[in-house]
């Protein structure tokens, strides 16, 4: 009983320590792990223990709906399904297999949960289309005295590589009375956030625009961030997203809490705000002698006698002679002797057979077969193509442009903050990745009440998830994705090799004990 308890015991204790080190995910973690542990002294820091976490405090924020235009933390469900609506609308420029909006939408956790009571709203479906949206409290409009300010998260949960998670402040007016209706062609007043397609990465901001003349609207689109935003399409934590436009037509663009991009919007967009006040006049045309060459071929200059535009840049070499040796007769490849036409070869369906080339086995040990010829060298007779030297034109009359005249479409805003009111907020995607979650959304007038709110909610989950991820154990569950029903797989797949060392181990030691109680 002692023996087999004696080896169940180390056998056991073994097979743990194979597991363990058998796995590269653990031996480089590990290795890591005690690397980052020694600071700068060669001492090694105090490490802290996954039971050390502290148990995160979250709780949904409690606000007042009569200061936000619009908020929701989509933990109450039920409250939440009520705002949103889905679009039952499809798209008319596309084939009718695929113009429905019938992209799947959910409230549920994140994959990687830091508070059972933190939803979100999730896109759950790819490759289809999917629209939702939801009525502000009252509607906004642009006034002298407030600023808009706009606030999200996104979690791209598998990460992204081609899709939007950017939504639309819809305009007010008749077409986003009934959200059911709601689709890429519904009026938009902003629309902001995070895009990507393959190495194209972008941070939208696009504002329509209204021409105060004639009431046309055009796209305004914010130029590209200095720096390129991948961590968040990859990271697959979550990213706050906050846009905040200012009555004195500046803008800024944060990322969790980082401003990344800001300026004006008279000067920042493309095409711009303003047109320009003079434009060139169609009805001028450049004159047909008009000389726009600076240089041209000196009309004196003649071709030297001795100069052939027809000589060779390389020519055989006159002096060299074939290598004795030199197999002139025997061809470099033959047909292989042994190949046999295939007995289902059809003629009259494959052409006439003919045995595949090999090299020919003469010239082996030849120096070389087959024709010879002389090798190339440069011809000293080569000159090119000639041509006449240039020379400044004397009929040179600059570059011709078209004379200026008044912009009949000019005018001025000074004021393009003042932008069409918005009445709802939508999310109209396409993506090729799914369970991209958006959560803790808010339109609002006060930065300080956004900066509040992303306290209460995104700045505690991103403290405990920086916190956690120092940890040994939530750095391999990152590897995984957060999935631990892959480490059962996983663990399954080594027992087998292991498994049948320890039973090996297990036969050998039976022996080396019955040889030493035999002696």
């Amino acid at each position: 009983m002692r023996f087999k308890h004696f080896m169940g015991l180390h056998l056991g204790s073994l097979l743990v320590i194979l597991l363990l080190a058998s796995s590269p995910l653990v031996r480089a973690d590990v290795e890591q792990d005690f690397a980052d542990e020694i600071d700068d002294d060669g001492k090694v820091e105090d490490v802290q223990d996954d039971n050390e976490l502290e148990e995160i405090v979250y709780e949904s924020p409690v606000y007042d709906q009569n200061k936000f235009y619009f908020a929701d933390h989509f933990d109450d469900i039920a409250e939440s399904r009520k705002r949103w609506i889905k679009s039952e609308a499809k798209k008319d420029d596309i084939a009718e297999e695929i113009a429905k909006y019938d992209g799947i939408w959910e409230w549920e956790a994140p994959q990687r949960i830091v508070s059972k009571k933190d939803i979100g709203l999730v896109l759950k479906s790819k490759a289809k289309h999917a629209a939702i949206a939801s009525k502000l409290n009252k509607p906004f409009t642009f006034k002298s005295d407030a600023p808009l300010v706009v606030q999200y998260e996104v979690t791209m949960q598998e990460g992204q590589e081609c899709g939007g998670s950017y939504i639309k402040l819809l305009s007010h007016g008749v077409h986003t009375e009934d959200l059911k209706k709601f689709n890429d062609k519904t009026p938009y007043t902003i629309m902001f956030g995070p895009d990507k397609c393959g190495s194209d990465i972008k941070l939208h901001f696009i504002f329509r625009h209204v021409n105060p003349i004639n009431g046309s609207i055009e796209e305004k689109h914010c130029k590209k961030p200095k720096d390129r935003l991948e961590e968040p399409f990859k990271d697959k934590l979550p990213h706050l997203y906050q846009l905040v436009i200012r009555p004195d037509n500046t803008f800024e663009i944060s990322v969790d809490h980082k401003v990344v991009n800001q300026g004006s919007l008279l000067s920042e967009f493309a095409p711009p705000v303003n047109p320009p006040r003079e434009i060139d006049d169609p009805e001028d045309k450049k004159p047909k002698d008009w000389d726009e060459r600076e240089k041209i071929p000196d009309p004196t200059a003649k071709k030297p006698a001795d100069w052939d535009d027809d000589a060779p840049p390389q020519i055989p070499d006159p002096t060299a002679v074939m290598p004795d040796g030199w197999l002139e007769e025997e061809p470099a490849m033959i047909p292989d002797p042994t190949a046999v036409k295939p007995e289902d070869w059809d003629a009259e369906m494959d052409g006439e057979w003919e045995a595949p080339m090999i090299d020919n086995p003469s010239c082996e040990k030849a120096v070389g077969c087959g024709e010879w010829k002389a090798p190339l060298i440069p011809n000293k007779e080569y000159k090119g193509k000639w041509r006449a030297p240039l020379i400044d034109n004397p009929n040179y009359q600059g570059k011709w442009a078209a004379r200026k005249i008044p912009n009949p479409d000019y005018f001025e805003d000074l004021t393009p903050f003042k932008m069409t009111p918005i009445s709802a907020v939508g999310l109209e995607l396409w993506s090729m990745s799914d369970s991209i979650l958006f959560d803790n959304l808010i339109v609002a007038d006060d930065i300080e009440l956004a900066r509040d709110f992303a306290a209460k909610t995104f700045d505690i989950k991103r403290k405990y998830i920086d916190k956690e991820s120092k940890t040994l154990w939530h750095r391999l569950m990152k590897r995984i994705n957060y999935k631990p029903g892959w480490w059962a797989l996983y663990f399954t797949y080594l027992l087998i090799p292991v498994g049948c060392y320890v039973f090996y181990l297990y036969g050998r030691a039976k022996e080396v004990l019955r040889e030493l109680f035999l002696t």
